[in-house]
């Protein structure tokens, strides 16, 4: 694998020696943007801290950072996979509506915003340890899985807010977060771990947990209990 220093180079100069170089490893990252922005395929390595919108329209390939990233990680993501090696910001996974993202530590305000699966495209995103408030806000479709690996509280203020379609998966619960009237928590159940296995099992092969450790602590499933959930929010009856 051909390694890349891009230590003052622009995002588009970047992203043309990506086109031109189907595997390598970006050397130097500190903090630009777009990288690997619509890519279609290949294999690509991140060392130091990439910018807002890493993979963003991400259509295939994959993207591995080994660190931290920014906001907005697979923005509007169709298809392929990034796997954070750190925790990540904000508003990860916006609008995703194809692919995978594994993230080994926590998460930011605002994960899975507007996430929508499509047809046979369903999104996936397993967060390793904590996600901030407004998980999953006004998510459509897709899975979203948070392992709370590092003790705490799994999920921040205000979950779920306008979700009306996919589901979340907690390890352990929401803790003391407040859950809106549109949505339904319940223990999940060896049918729901079985739908999850598979990302789950992803998740610990590239961060190298112990995947029968991680499936002893309960988790609870999260789903719409409406498909309007606009209507019991704001309809006066």
């Amino acid at each position: 694998m051909e390694t890349i220093n891009i230590e003052g180079l622009s995002y588009r100069e970047i992203n043309e020696r990506l086109r031109a170089t189907p595997a390598c490893k970006l050397a130097g990252c500190r903090g630009q943007r777009f990288i690997g922005a619509g890519m279609g395929s290949g294999e690509l390595t991140i060392e130091g801290v990439p910018g807002n919108a890493l993979g963003a329209y991400l259509n295939g390939g994959s993207i591995t950072v080994l660190g931290n990233a920014q906001d907005a990680v697979g923005d509007t993501m169709n298809a392929g996979e990034i796997i954070v090696h750190g925790s990540i910001g904000d508003a990860a996974g916006y609008a995703m509506r194809g692919g995978r993202i594994l993230v080994k530590g926590d998460a930011g305000y605002r994960a899975g915003i507007h996430m929508k699966a499509y047809e046979d495209k369903v999104p996936v995103m397993v967060i390793g340890g904590r996600a901030g408030s407004f998980l999953g806000e006004y998510q459509a479709g897709g899975l979203i899985i948070v392992l709370a690996l590092n003790g705490g509280r799994p999920v921040g203020s205000f979950p779920c807010t306008g979700m009306h379609g996919g589901k979340m998966l907690i390890r352990g619960g929401c803790g003391d977060a407040v859950l809106p009237d549109q949505v339904t928590a319940r223990p999940a159940g060896p049918e729901d771990l079985e739908e999850a296995s598979g990302h789950i099992r992803a998740f610990c092969g590239a961060f190298l947990y112990d995947m029968e450790d991680i499936l002893k602590g309960p988790f609870t499933l999260v789903t719409p209990n409406s498909k309007n959930p606009y209507k019991q929010m704001y309809v006066m009856n």
